[in-house]
């Protein structure tokens, strides 16, 4: 059976995705209907924070999956995807083309390969495979402590800040059980240590396991999906990103940020929408009653900052994690004589007034193409920027390999309690943290004692 269609828009933030899925979705010969994936714009109100593309301006474009959840609600990739998945089905029945669009490309990479995203308790009918030895084993060593925290593993996970006691005892509980992937994750990052113990307690199998029989199946596409990287250069980017928080200020980023604050005396910086830029960058400022003007001015300049570094992220990882992933499904069709499910062109957005030129008449003309089956241009042809950017030195899709060099080691130097133990992630942020004057003098003290 034939795939159907996908149209997926991803970048970075203030490149102007938005505006390209609007116009893609009314020049289109069939109608799109835009899909969010920005996991800060499920979120209801906040339209400067996280910002939503107003009404008037969607243009009569239908706009799904946005202004849905509570603030602080958690709202994980897996429930995006099962949302996603529905909404595209419907919209495919409506005979309408599906436009995904938003720059959390985590979410769009496992909506596009089903089989990288292992299941979360309760997501799936537990399996029918019978439990692996090495997880029995596993299981069957666990001191009865961790054994019992186990069989009542918590259904949201700790705050490392608040309750660092729990936080620590998931994350030793995953390491007694799967070491290879508790060596992947920080104890604080509770969120991701305790979707791998609930995915275990799912399959019966050792996250590592799960992860490693889905690499093994190959990674396959779910829809025939065109994907369009709208890229700017950084220097033309990063002056946009700078005008764009002026202009979110001068429409009521701080109101905003405050009734997000007034909601609740303590938030989890980690979850919902408080993890959206320009909230924890302001929070110094609003717990100042005098409204310091130097304190406005750094948090100005540090939103501004994450803001560009934020930008930065989201392209290492289109680079390093989907593209990848693109290469491998081609691979895999053409080891199985399929049709290419996947297919990657990067637009030139640098130059705002050449928009129409370079961006749309490009995008609308590689989508219409791609919706009538016809032949697509080579994506190294749009442009020489296509041609760097897209050229992507070859990235392991290997599991064990990406494990292994994302692994976080334990800096026993500069640990004061082993039950808060401090962490870096082993190559560049190791080397840093070993040059730093504070674990030098830590090693020199450990050394005279």
């Amino acid at each position: 059976m034939s795939l159907k269609p996908l149209i997926v828009i991803c970048g970075t933030t203030g490149v102007g995705k938005s505006r390209l899925a609007i116009e893609l979705a009314l020049e289109l010969s069939r109608r799109g209907t835009v899909i969010n994936a920005d996991a800060m714009q499920v979120y209801e109100g906040l339209d400067v924070l996280t910002n939503k593309v107003p009404a008037e301006e969607q243009r009569g474009v239908e706009h799904l999956l946005m202004d849905f959840k509570k603030p602080g609600e958690q709202y994980v990739v897996g429930e995006w995807v099962q949302d996603a998945v529905r909404e595209i089905d419907k919209i495919h029945g409506e005979e309408k083309i599906p436009i995904v669009v938003g720059g959390t490309s985590y979410w769009i990479h496992h909506l596009l390969f089903p089989n990288t995203l292992p299941s979360r308790a309760g997501s799936l009918k537990h399996s029918s495979t019978p439990p692996s030895p090495r997880f029995l084993n596993a299981l069957r060593d666990l001191p009865k402590n961790l054994a019992d925290l186990y069989d009542t593993l918590p259904t949201t996970p700790p705050s490392a800040e608040s309750d660092p006691a729990n936080a620590f005892a998931l994350h030793s509980l995953l390491s007694h059980l799967d070491p290879t992937m508790a060596s992947r994750w920080h104890w604080k990052d509770t969120r991701k240590v305790l979707r791998n113990l609930e995915i275990m307690k799912e399959n019966s199998r050792l996250a590592s396991e799960v992860i490693a029989d889905a690499h093994a199946a190959g990674i396959t596409g779910r829809y025939r999906s065109l994907i369009f990287w709208l890229y700017a250069e950084p220097k033309a980017l990063n002056t946009r990103l700078e005008r764009r928080v002026d202009e979110m200020l001068s429409k009521g980023l701080l109101e905003e940020v405050r009734s997000v604050k007034n909601l609740s005396n303590y938030t989890d910086l980690t979850l919902g929408v408080y993890q959206a830029i320009g909230y924890k960058e302001f929070l110094n400022f609003m717990n100042d009653s005098k409204g310091d003007r130097q304190l406005y001015d750094t948090s100005v300049a540090d939103m501004k900052q994450s803001t560009k570094k934020y930008a930065q992220r989201q392209i290492k990882w289109i680079r390093n994690k989907l593209l990848p992933a693109v290469q491998a499904c081609s691979v895999s069709s053409r080891q199985d004589h399929a049709a290419l499910a996947v297919k990657a062109f990067l637009l030139d957005a640098t130059d705002d007034m050449a928009w129409e030129e370079k961006v749309l008449a490009n995008a609308i003309r590689i989508a219409e193409a791609f919706l009538q089956n016809f032949p697509t241009p080579d994506p190294l042809s749009i442009s020489l920027t296509a041609q760097v950017m897209l050229s992507a030195p070859t990235r392991p899709t290997d599991p064990k390999d990406i494990l292994q060099s994302r692994r976080k080691l334990t800096c026993t130097t500069c640990t004061t309690d082993v039950e808060r133990p401090f962490m870096l992630e082993v190559g560049h942020q190791w080397e840093i943290h070993q040059r730093t004057r504070v674990h030098k003098r830590l090693m020199k003290k450990a050394s005279s004692a």
